[in-house]
């Protein structure tokens, strides 16, 4: 991580878009859970609750594609991408994946989690309008016959900004995880 837990401030929401090891974290999520103040809100796309449950967290929220929740006057939605979900041998896609739609007045932050280039960013925009930022990941891209289906490379993570009409994009996911055929620092 670029920060340690101590050094970030008091974490009221979280949002996570899929059950997958390297974007749930079983330590990361007991350690924010346990922060001073009570546990943050976390918000995940239906079927992952349960893991929560399991965990001894009850601050979750699950939401469907499309559902929104309202927190301190910022609205979160849970959005369609392009990707799966699986935690063990025996639970592919048992759980939702999702990206999210982030609100404050007229302020919209976009974030996908994993994807595959697909229609879905169209249809977010179309929904939402323009967005001021996206985090868009760019990470675990090849080799594409295999990959493309799950993760965006950095000229389809430039389509995405794009079709979401992103005022500024950031390249996510990438230089962590060496989980792909492509270099860790490209």
């Amino acid at each position: 991580p670029g920060l340690t837990q101590e050094q970030l401030p008091r974490i009221d929401a979280v949002v996570l878009s899929h059950n997958h090891y390297d974007h749930l974290d079983a330590e990361s999520v007991a350690r924010l859970a346990a922060q001073p103040g009570g546990a943050p809100r976390f918000y995940v796309p239906l079927g992952m609750r349960k893991w929560f449950n399991a965990q001894g967290i009850t601050s979750v929220t699950e939401l469907d594609w499309w559902e929104s929740r309202e927190l301190a006057g910022v609205r979160i939605h849970c959005v369609p991408v392009q990707h799966w979900s699986q935690r063990t041998l025996i639970d592919r896609n048992q759980a939702l994946w999702g990206g999210w739609v982030i609100e404050h007045g007229a302020q919209r932050f976009f974030f996908s989690g994993d994807t595959g280039y697909s229609q879905d960013f169209r249809d977010i925009a179309r929904r939402f309008g323009a967005f001021d930022f996206a985090a868009i990941p760019i990470g675990a891209y090849e080799p594409r016959w295999f990959m493309a289906p799950f993760h965006v490379n950095p000229a389809e993570a430039v389509q995405i900004h794009l079709d979401l009409g992103a005022r500024f994009s950031l390249g996510i996911h990438w230089g962590a995880f060496e989980l792909t055929d492509e270099p860790l620092d490209e």
